[in-house]
This record gives C-alpha cells, sequence and structure tokens, in this order.
C-alpha cells in the first residue's frame, strides 16, 4: 500500500519537495493542499507593481496540471494539524498523512502598522502589487519611503538574529522606482528615502555585497536611515518606534511577517510560531513531519532560494527513511537573488557570508537582469519546476571563478 504524503503550501518550497518525490509514485500518494488554485512567484511582483506586467503572469496554474500528472489537489484553508493521529483539518475535511511537508510560507501583517490600509503600498502579494500599479499611474513625484518592518523570530534554533526577514525586494523597489520616475521625468521633484529596522541595510550579506549596493545608492541618491522600526504610516509621514519620522508621499513597505495561526494551534511552532526542526528539516518531536521554506525556524532570511535548498534535504530525508537513498543532502544555507533595477540593470547576489563566510559576490551587469528575465519565464511555463541543478552548479562555479570568492 502507498504510503501518504500530504504537502501544505505550494510555493517554492512545497513544489520543490513535491518535484523530489514525484518520480516515486509507485511508492508514494501525493496531496498538495492550498489556499489558491495557482502558485504565486512573488520575486516578480515588484514587476507587476512598477513595470505593468501582467499579474496572471505571476500566477502559475497549478491546480489541473498536477491533477493530470496524478496528483491529489486540495484548494482550502488549514485550520489544524492533528501530529498525534497524523491528520490535517482542511475546511472541516480530514486529510490522512504518512509524511507531512508544511511549506505555507509565512503570513505578511499588514495590519501590524498602523495606517498601512489606508495610506501604506507594497508588493508582497499580487492584491497589493496591483494597487500600487494603480497608484503609481497617479503619482506625480513627491517624497518615496520604501522599507522592511521588523519581523520577530524564535532562538530555539540556532540561527542568525536578524531583524528584517529579506530586504531583496526593498532593492529591487528602490531601484525601480528610481528609473521609472527618471525615465518619466519625476526625478528631480522626488527623494528616495529607504529604511531598514537593522544596524545595517542587507544584513544577510557580507560586506562586499552590501558596499556594492550602497555605492550605487549612493550615485543615485537614494538616502539611507538604519535602526529605524516602523510603527506606523499617515497621509504625510511614516513614524518609527524612536519617536522619528519621514515625510511620505508615497510609502512602499515590506510587511512583518508572522507564522500562520494553524502551526501555533497545533502545537508545532515555537514561542513565535515558527516550525523549529533539525537540519534536515524534520521536526524536532515528530520525526514524520517536515518543514521547507519561510515557515521553518531555520530559514534565515526568508528566502526563495532557502526554501529551495530546504526542499531538496527534507526530500531526501524522507528518501533515506524510505531507504530510497543512503545519504541525506547537508544543509548549506546561502542568499542567491537578482535584484531587477528597471531598464536593462540588474545585481546578482551569491553569497554565504552570514555563515561559512566562503563567497560574498554582488555582480551589477545587464546579463543579470537577462537572467532574471529568463528565470521568471520558464518558472512560469514550467509550472513552477526550476531549471536543472547542474545547471545552478555550474552558473554558481562560473561566477566564483569570476570574482574570486569574496
Amino acid at each position: 500500500m502507498k504510503k501518504k504524503i500530504v504537502i501544505i503550501g505550494a510555493g517554492f518550497g512545497g513544489l520543490r519537495t513535491l518535484y523530489n518525490l514525484e518520480k516515486h509514485k509507485n511508492r508514494f500518494d501525493f496531496t498538495v493542499i492550498n489556499k489558491t488554485d495557482y502558485s504565486l512567484e512573488r520575486p516578480a511582483l515588484p514587476e507587476v507593481a512598477i513595470e505593468g506586467k501582467p499579474v496572471r503572469k505571476t500566477q502559475i496554474k497549478i491546480k489541473d496540471y498536477l491533477k493530470r500528472r496524478g496528483i491529489n489537489f486540495k484548494l482550502g484553508e488549514v485550520q489544524k494539524i492533528n501530529p498525534e493521529k497524523n491528520e490535517v483539518v482542511v475546511d472541516s475535511e480530514t486529510i490522512p498523512y504518512d509524511y507531512l511537508i508544511i511549506a505555507p510560507g509565512a503570513i505578511k501583517d499588514y495590519d501590524a502598522i498602523k495606517g498601512y490600509r489606508e495610506y501604506g503600498y507594497s508588493v508582497c502579494d499580487d492584491k497589493e502589487a496591483v494597487k500600487l500599479y494603480e497608484r503609481l499611474k497617479n503619482f506625480e513625484g513627491g517624497s518615496v519611503v520604501i522599507g522592511a518592518a521588523r519581523s520577530y523570530f524564535s532562538n530555539m534554533v540556532d540561527v542568525p538574529a536578524l531583524k528584517a526577514p529579506c530586504e531583496g525586494p526593498v532593492g529591487e523597489v528602490m531601484f525601480m522606482i528610481y528609473h521609472k520616475l527618471r525615465k518619466e521625468g519625476k526625478r528631480e521633484k522626488s527623494s528616495i528615502n529607504v529604511f531598514t529596522p537593522g544596524k545595517v541595510f542587507f544584513e544577510d550579506v557580507g560586506d562586499n555585497a552590501r558596499n556594492t549596493v550602497a555605492k550605487i545608492m549612493e550615485e543615485r541618491g537614494i538616502k539611507l536611515h538604519t535602526n529605524k522600526e516602523l510603527v506606523g504610516i499617515t497621509d504625510k509621514e511614516v513614524i518609527f518606534k524612536d519617536g522619528s519620522s519621514l515625510p511620505a508621499n508615497l510609502a512602499i513597505i515590506i510587511p512583518p511577517y508572522k507564522a500562520p495561526d494553524f502551526i501555533a494551534n497545533s502545537g508545532l511552532g515555537d514561542d513565535m510560531g515558527w516550525v523549529p526542526t533539525d537540519k534536515t528539516m524534520k521536526h524536532i518531536t515528530y520525526d514524520n513531519i517536515y518543514a521547507v521554506g519561510d515557515i521553518n525556524a531555520l530559514a534565515q532570511p526568508k528566502l526563495g532560494h532557502i526554501a529551495i535548498i530546504q526542499a531538496d534535504v527534507a526530500s531526501s530525508a524522507i528518501e533515506k527513511q524510505e531507504g530510497l537513498t543512503d545519504e541525506i543532502k547537508p544543509f548549506k544555507p546561502e542568499v542567491f537573488c537578482i535584484m531587477n533595477m528597471g531598464g536593462f540593470e540588474a545585481i546578482l547576489i551569491l553569497s554565504n557570508a552570514l555563515y561559512e563566510n566562503e563567497y560574498d559576490i554582488a555582480w551589477h551587469s545587464p546579463i543579470a537582469k537577462l537572467m532574471k528575465i529568463s528565470f521568471d519565464e520558464e518558472y512560469y511555463y514550467a509550472h513552477g519546476k526550476l531549471p536543472p541543478d547542474f545547471m545552478l552548479e555550474i552558473f554558481k562555479h562560473l561566477i566564483e571563478k569570476m570574482f574570486g570568492g569574496k
């Protein structure tokens, strides 16, 4: 009898785990639970918000595609997991499992910011990205403020203590806004201020990558404000915990991240609701529960590439439990992202400075922009499948050789 693998979430981590294990269909039945019938490619949302990319090109339709591949798909919201009974409760339906992969991503807590719903904008989901695009149609210039609110994480597992879950989107937005304002002749009558809750901007990379970004910010007159924890937004300013503020005709915010309530309701989270796991992505209490992506307490920063790394580790761990492989892939987190800057520019960042400190690369090149466009197109049309692993490994090897590691 086949064992049942249930995957909660169809983002980078959930789909990667599914596609890794799908070759074992003779041993497993798969069920994917997701609250929409599509997988949202969040890294492409800044293009929706600022460049007018059709939002449908970020919504990868997976419901019918997975069903055609013999994968069960359940559209709905998870209410609770019963780990003692090996059951997931979805909209009053109970779904049994032998293995559970928790990969719903994080909740973007817009309501934690006073005034956000009235005056704030973001690029963190498809609705907010479209809302910002409509606002920019009528923006004639003024004070633009961009930044990440502080998020809170537990110290139950050993990870770097970050104040912002991921500042890559902040970098993309600030450079893309600069390009848009300049192209439309509005840059001279606009200011761009960026804030971070951390002591430094881009706290998840090293000095080389950070300084590359800082140099371009300085050249383009983008001002940085550190140690700023956002508490509120009005129609005229953004307000920080230390009592200071910045004038803002347009505030673009990465909101605090929090864990979905069903994790705490199920007794599976740490004191902040994130799922604590060992380095194989297995829950610290339950041998048949794994967590990948933003929901995992080990995922720092909260980044799609780390979700993919964790998915590879988790799927190999399940294979080992089932006697299908002899080795579990090691967990080697790193930052790998491409920041669109508008026009023909982008910055590719490859860094493990937060962990092993072996390489810390930032590559400002039109080639990086072409790579981002190519990835987005392939990911969309391949229904959330990534390019073959060997292509990424070859590319990373070439980049490290070109830049000599650090």
